[in-house]
């Protein structure tokens, strides 16, 4: 029996404005035309994340065929396949995310070009646990980490990972463990608030916001949504005149919920962990590559190379780090905060 025709959802005007209704853009396999025209505009297509400094991390890694590969943060497999045809259906790559929705979307995605099991391992846990996944397969010639959040999770409105659009306050990279960012912020008095926006985004107007967000929870007032956040926040900078408050109310919204992001899913103390790791997962002469996309990040990055290079468990480290070419900003404006580091095992 044939399966029944499923109409596609229908909008109001000439294109699809809200999440579910852009049905080209969230099957892009049936769209290659549109997509293409969505990138050329300097856009990420809904639901597609576009990789980051591949030329650069390829260029680096400089793959050969029978090496094994460890790809820590899997998300849409942009990267992943990149390495996976370097290796040409020799040696083995193995991939985690903790992400149980996206990570079974990028399986099939994979598979659909070509790359099994016999090819590709991906495994669902965080990858602060990469000596658990070392224990079981052995040592890597090569291995990346790229720590930023996917277009995709951004762009899904029930996420909650974006304040551009209306969503339940969430946050979680993995929406089944741990709390949503809206209990989160019940559990922190004003002080503890401030001191993680500053210790997590750098938010200069951390007390104003803070101070607000703790008089909106003592005053009974819910915040669940990721509006209703935008809305405090944007409350707690009237003080801001001119032209130019719409944009330091961007930026600060943007600051926020990072910040938020870092607590509900410990993101510092998961790198920690895995700087701490790294080095004794790779094989002598094996190398490393992470992206980072804010200040904190790369600080914790940047330090644990430096150390352990000088301690000799690293025979050499990126002096300077390394940033994505304009033109690839221009296409792809999420690349602009993009920081680059490698490693080579000694």
């Amino acid at each position: 029996m044939e399966p029944k025709h499923q109409r596609r959802v229908r909008y109001k005007g000439t294109h699809p404005k809200r999440y579910d209704e852009k049905y080209k853009e969230l099957n892009p396999e049936l769209y290659p035309e549109t997509i293409e025209k969505v990138i050329k505009k300097g856009s990420t297509p809904v639901g597609m994340h576009l990789s980051i400094m591949v030329n650069e991390i390829l260029e680096f890694l400089d793959i050969q065929e029978g090496q094994i590969g460890l790809d820590c943060t899997l998300g849409y497999g942009g990267h992943t396949l990149k390495m996976l045809e370097r290796l040409n259906h020799t040696g083995h790559l193995y991939a985690l995310d903790i992400d149980p929705i996206e990570s079974v979307k990028t399986k099939e995605r994979l598979l659909n070009k070509g790359y099994g099991e016999d090819a590709l391992t991906i495994k669902h846990c965080n990858f602060k646990n990469i000596d658990f996944i070392s224990r079981e397969v052995g040592l890597f010639d090569f291995v990346l980490a790229d720590l930023g959040v996917s277009s995709m999770q951004i762009d899904n409105p029930e996420r909650g990972f974006s304040y551009k659009k209306e969503g339940p306050l969430d946050l979680r990279l993995n929406p089944q463990k741990g709390i949503p960012a809206s209990q989160r912020l019940k559990e922190l008095n004003k002080a503890q608030l401030e001191q993680l926006l500053i210790e997590n985004s750098d938010e200069p107007y951390a007390k104003e916001i803070a101070g607000n967000i703790d008089s909106y929870l003592k005053a009974g007032q819910p915040i669940e949504t990721t509006i209703q956040l935008y809305k405090i926040i944007e409350k707690s900078l009237s003080f801001i005149s001119g032209n130019e408050r719409k944009e330091v109310v961007k930026k600060s919204a943007a600051r926020v919920f990072q910040a938020l992001r870092i607590e509900v899913n410990s993101e510092f103390d998961v790198l920690y962990e895995f700087m701490e790791k790294l080095p004794f997962i790779l094989k002598p002469g094996g190398k490393a590559v992470i992206l980072t996309f804010h200040s904190g990040e790369d600080r914790i990055v940047k330090k644990a190379f430096k150390e352990m290079k000088n301690l000799g468990i690293y025979s050499d480290v990126a002096r300077e780090v390394i940033r994505p070419g304009k033109e690839e900003c221009r296409i792809n404006s999420r690349a602009k905060s993009t920081k680059m580091r490698w490693a080579i095992k000694a």
